[in-house]
């Protein structure tokens, strides 16, 4: 990179030179492979995750339900405002 020192602005500037991500075929075909296996068990442990977040949800409503229960109804819960 090259700077004009008077006007601080760029004159020249070479990009670097990127290395291969991969050194034959064959390495590229694997890592493909690799990643395709990879996306397919994060679809499915995103698929068993929906199978079950029904029977989560209607757990955690029962939870809150019954902790609803637990706790007495106190009325109106006080504001700062209502204390001026």
């Amino acid at each position: 990179m090259k700077i004009d020192p008077a006007t601080r602005g760029i004159i020249a500037h070479t990009a670097p030179v990127k290395p291969k991500t991969f050194n034959d075929m064959e390495e590229a075909a694997r890592a493909m492979k690799e990643h395709d296996s990879r996306r397919d068990s994060i679809f499915q442990q995103s698929l068993d995750a929906q199978k079950h977040a029904s029977e989560l949800l209607e757990k955690k409503f029962q939870e809150a339900v019954k902790k609803a229960k637990e706790t007495p109804d106190t009325g109106r819960p006080i504001r700062d405002f209502d204390l001026d």
